[in-house]
């Protein structure tokens, strides 16, 4: 016959399995809930980085780029941490092919956004990516970038801030297309993009295997460590006074989703004043 402290151990035991399998199963469904928002984000960060609107430079519609310095981005809710962007307009652009590759790839180089938060300065690797190095060398050298606005910050299971697009709404392009480098970069470690890490918004799907070698213009910076698969070339590292710039980015949050494009922009005003890489 079993006695009464020995069925009490018995049912405390039961109850201890039973709140096992709860926690289990809480964990296992949270688990596969940010692999579908990872996954998403993905999607979304892919789509961006492509030329959607192939024509987007080509043709003259009587319409100007977007001018990302006459539309502040900051909600009236939150502080905008940036200043106002210097005086200048994007400059419509679009090239037929890749620029002729003239980069040194022995040499270093380095690419300084002065935004209108702070200096971020990047380290670049010239001799991991050298196609995408010398696009951003020609680019950068034809004004390409300069007031231009980071159109996208992703704080929900990636953590990254997009820029590159004169549009400012993630469908522009340079008209040209630069293949994928760089891939298996030793500081991609189980699909993790760290802290510091400049990379390239592309157009892959992994779920047909489409869409390799679309990067553009479109990078993204990682300001916190990111889980994505090994899909977008790693061509830079931001140093680390530039990370405090992209904290105070990052602290300021994002807007909702905008209904048309899905993109999530930075309540800080991040407008890129001027870009300039040198070779040392």
């Amino acid at each position: 016959m079993v006695s009464s402290d020995q069925r009490r151990r018995q049912l405390a035991r039961e109850k201890f399995a039973r709140q096992q399998e709860r926690r289990e199963a809480a964990r296992r469904k949270g688990k596969r809930r940010n692999a579908i928002i990872a996954a998403s984000l993905v999607v979304v960060l892919a789509a961006s980085g492509g030329a959607v609107a192939a024509g987007a430079f080509s043709g003259d519609d009587g319409k100007s780029n977007t001018d990302a310095a006459d539309k502040p981005s900051a909600s009236p809710s939150v502080k905008d941490p940036c200043g106002k962007p210097a005086p200048g307009k994007v400059e419509k652009m679009s090239f037929k092919k890749e620029p002729k590759l003239t980069i040194d790839k022995s040499a270093d180089y380095s690419m300084k956004l002065a935004t209108t938060c702070g200096d971020i300065d990047i380290d670049l690797k010239a001799a991991a990516a050298p196609h995408t190095v010398n696009s951003f060398d020609f680019l950068v050298n034809k004004g390409y970038l300069n007031h231009t606005k980071c159109h996208r910050l992703t704080n929900q299971g990636i953590y990254v801030l997009q820029c590159g697009d004169p549009t400012g709404t993630g469908t522009g392009t340079p008209g040209y297309k630069i293949p994928d480098e760089n891939l298996k970069d030793k500081s991609l470690k189980d699909n993790v993009y760290p802290a510091g890490t400049v990379a390239m918004a592309n157009q892959y799907n992994p779920q047909d295997g489409k869409g390799r070698d679309t990067g553009g213009s479109q990078f993204f910076l990682v300001y916190k460590d990111s889980q994505l698969p090994p899909d977008y070339t790693p061509f830079g590292t931001v140093s680390e006074s530039g990370m405090k710039v992209l904290k105070k980015i990052a602290d300021a949050g994002a807007t909702p989703p905008d209904p048309t494009t899905g993109n999530t922009a930075p309540n800080a005003t991040v407008v890129i004043d001027e870009a300039t890489v040198e070779k040392s």
